[in-house]
């Protein structure tokens, strides 16, 4: 089967779509994570690459140097998640993940940064990306973190989450921009019953879904059945939108 233009499998030859990376299975039976990792620094994308592909449960299906490359990747490889750097010459990551996310049933998103809090970061967030990874990220936790998203946790620790909230507010544009992001805010989370309220500050906290269910004395499926609840209400993609969400609303 011919190549993506511009996309390459791990190791640079053409991986068909369905096909399957070093270490991964077919798609019968459990399938694997499958990862697409897009960065334009070759040495990167061949470290995650190294990281993810020995994995029984995680297949890199696929690789590419540019966000104008993502939507050609996304069609041929069908990823579950995708490991989105920040910075790329052409088109750049926070661009791409907007363009993705607006797609119907997109994968995941993670971005990779060399900041842990800046702008870019934030915009990718709201954008919809499922959280974010410093590119000095520990192998394990680049594992751990892919494996989260791709069941649908979010991969920001509540440290990670009061640093983005205290960024958010230092960058806000003024008191009149602050006033009305909390105004549309608010209206967004009126309606919701004292219980999705709970979840949703629960998730401004950076909560897992165990400490939630320990916090409000629920069941790990009723909060996973809640944190679902939220995002059709709330019409969001994923539990980081509701973190900021609920941090714009003044409610953390």
């Amino acid at each position: 089967m011919a190549a993506v233009a511009g996309v390459t499998g791990p190791g640079g030859g053409a991986v068909p779509p369905g096909g399957v990376g070093p270490g991964g299975g077919t798609r019968a039976g459990v399938s694997p994570v499958r990862v697409l990792i897009v960065d334009d620094d070759a040495l990167v994308r061949a470290g995650l690459s190294m990281i993810l592909g020995g994995l029984p449960d995680v297949t890199v299906v696929g690789e590419a140097a540019d966000g104008s490359e993502v939507p050609a990747a996304v069609a041929a490889y069908s990823p579950d998640v995708v490991l989105m750097d920040i910075r790329m010459p052409r088109v750049d990551g926070l661009t791409a993940t907007e363009a993705l996310r607006a797609q119907p049933q997109p994968p995941e998103v993670l971005v990779l940064t060399t900041f842990d809090a800046d702008e870019q970061v934030l915009r990718a967030l709201r954008a919809g990306a499922a959280g974010f990874l410093l590119k000095d990220t520990p192998p394990a936790e680049i594992v751990h973190a892919v494996r989260r998203v791709a069941a649908g946790e979010a991969t920001l620790s509540p440290t990670v989450t009061r640093t983005l909230i205290a960024h958010v507010t230092a960058v806000a544009p003024g008191p009149t921009g602050s006033d009305l992001r909390r105004e549309r805010a608010l209206r967004q989370l009126t309606g919701l019953s004292e219980r999705e309220r709970q979840v949703a500050v629960a998730l401004g906290q950076g909560r897992t879904n165990a400490e939630i269910a320990g916090e409000l004395y629920m069941s790990v499926a009723t909060v996973k059945a809640y944190v679902s609840r939220l995002l059709t209400r709330l019409d969001l993609n994923n539990r980081v939108q509701v973190a900021l969400l609920v941090h714009d609303a003044g409610l953390v």
